[in-house]
Formats: C-alpha cells, sequence, structure tokens
C-alpha cells in the first residue's frame, strides 16, 4: 500500500506546488480533484487541479512526467457530486463532467475515478434504486470502455438540515452496496472504502473489508469522532448530525491497526489516501499541512 492525499484540501496549491510538497513530504499518490472549474456547492468541492474540461492527450502526457518525474502516482481522479439529483438539469450537468473526468483518466492513464452514487434526499431508498437502474449502468459501460473503474464512495453526505432527510449518497451501507453490485456486476464498479463513515453508522469496518475485498478498489483514510454529549441531545435518529465529528487519521477512534491489518489479509495493495476535513486543522494553508503531516506520522508506519 502506499499513502496518498486528497488534494481538495489544498484549493490555493496550483497542480505544480502540490506536486512538490508532497513528494518533500513522504506523500507517494495523488488523488487529484477535477470539479468543473469556478463551481463550490459545500465545503471540500469545487477544487480543480485537473481542468478535464479542457484536458489534451499532450497535457495530459506532460502532467503525467512531471508528476512520475517527483516520484509520484495519481491514485485517482476525484470528483464527488450528486449524480442522483432530483432536479434534471443538474443531474444531466453531473453526468456530462462525470464523462469528462472519466475521459482525462483515460488520457493520464490513471486507473480510477472516485465519485459518489447520489441520491434523492426526499426520496425512500427503493424510489432511489429505480433510478439508480435507468442512469448508472450506462455510465459504467462508458468507463469500462475507456478502461477506467468507477470507485463509489460510501459517505451518506447528510451533516446539516439541507441534506436532510436522507442523505445526498445512497452507497452507505453493506445491504445497499450489495443491490448496487447486483444491478451492475461489472468488475469495474466497486468501492472507495472511507472507515470514518463505518464507525458512527455501528458498522464494523474490519468486516466489510473481508465481506467486499473484490469491490474495494481505493481507500480513504478520515477518522472520526462520536461526540457523546452531541449523541446524548441529539439521538441516533439525528443521522449524525451534531455528533459526528470528522478528524485527521489518529485523532479519531478508527483502530487504524485492526482496519489495515484486514486491508493486508484480503491482499489490497493500492492507496491509503488521507482525506482531510478535520476542522482543528482549517483556515489556513500551514494548519491544512500540518495535518496532513500528522496524518501521513500515523498511518507511515503501517506501509511498507
Amino acid at each position: 500500500m502506499k499513502l496518498g492525499l486528497m488534494s481538495a484540501a489544498l484549493p490555493e496549491l496550483s497542480l505544480t506546488e502540490l506536486i512538490e510538497w508532497t513528494a518533500a513530504n513522504g506523500f507517494e499518490m495523488l488523488e487529484l480533484a477535477c470539479w468543473p472549474v469556478g463551481k463550490s456547492d459545500r465545503r471540500y468541492s469545487g477544487v480543480t487541479h485537473i481542468d478535464v474540461g479542457a484536458l489534451t492527450q499532450a497535457e495530459a502526457d506532460r502532467i503525467r512526467r512531471e508528476i512520475s518525474g517527483a516520484g509520484l502516482a495519481i491514485s485517482s481522479l476525484a470528483y464527488y457530486p450528486n449524480p442522483l439529483h432530483p432536479d434534471p438539469a443538474h443531474r444531466n450537468a453531473v453526468w456530462e463532467h462525470l464523462e469528462k473526468v472519466i475521459l482525462g483518466a483515460e488520457m493520464l492513464s490513471v486507473p480510477i475515478v472516485g465519485t459518489f452514487v447520489g441520491r434523492d434526499k426526499d426520496k425512500n431508498i427503493e424510489a432511489n434504486f429505480e433510478t439508480f437502474r435507468e442512469v448508472w449502468p450506462p455510465l459504467v459501460r462508458f468507463a469500462r470502455e475507456h478502461g477506467v473503474k468507477i470507485a463509489i464512495e460510501n459517505c451518506p453526505m447528510i451533516f446539516s438540515y439541507d441534506e436532510w432527510p436522507g442523505g445526498n449518497n445512497l452507497a452507505i451501507s453493506p445491504a445497499i452496496w450489495r443491490r448496487m453490485f447486483e444491478i451492475i456486476p461489472d468488475d469495474n464498479f466497486g468501492l472507495n472504502l472511507d472507515p470514518s463513515h463505518l464507525l458512527w453508522q455501528f458498522i464494523d469496518a474490519e468486516r466489510v473489508v473481508h465481506d467486499f475485498r473484490d469491490r474495494i478498489f481505493h481507500v480513504h483514510a478520515k477518522d472520526l469522532r462520536v461526540d457523546r454529549e452531541g449523541l446524548y441531545q441529539n439521538g441516533i435518529l439525528s443521522a449524525g448530525m451534531g455528533w459526528q465529528v470528522p478528524r485527521l487519521p489518529g485523532l479519531g477512534q478508527v483502530n487504524w491497526a485492526a482496519f489495515i491489518s484486514a486491508l493486508y489479509e484480503v491482499g489490497y495493495d493500492h492507496v491509503l489516501s488521507i482525506e482531510h476535513e478535520d476542522r482543528a486543522f482549517e483556515g489556513t494553508e500551514e494548519l491544512v499541512k500540518r495535518g496532513f503531516l500528522i496524518a501521513r506520522d500515523v498511518l507511515k508506519p503501517y506501509l511498507h
């Protein structure tokens, strides 16, 4: 396994600056943010380290040379919108850009695109699966035709009341993943597994690794602390709001030794990509970088 980071927490850095800093500080892979230029609708979105809409093969080749010359590799291209958004215009714009990200991955010889399944937060699971059956299989086929795997992150995307009641991402639990893979059995459709989102749902992360070993394409390294006072005041029916606190690896409650041990046991050998959403290390570029270095020092001893 290699240690990487998700670039969205460093939006002010150019791609060259990002490459230089990560290479100088012991990271090995980059998960590069590829949102449409200038569009942000939430924290840690709207970041564009590669503009896939304007990417040419010549520019892709130049980026590959720059990254490999620094001793790095790209673990995946990252674009995490809501592909099942209830507004058809919004949904179509998302799908058009997802196709551009897939084509960009092909040009860059990057094997994986990380994204969300999406969800209409005001519809139940069954109604969302009806839409999923219509719109997702063609995109997975499109990705396969271009030699790209789709890795779905398991974040419920419910952090505030504008995402209430169902959250903006359907792919939250083992039962739902099994249905997804029954509908789309293609071997280029899998998970970008983040253990922090399992912890507050009381889902056994190590069992998930074993049960879905063949579908884990990419892994996010993010931690989480359950605020017991917030849980007491709000209860579990608040779906985590008021008590799930994103932290950097080592500063929360994920058992990284057990989780990484499970990954080794099933033969996972790609990336641990640090996803930085820790509010204690936000506000300045220096603080964000300090956060990444803390996470690096927690995880690096496990990776050889």
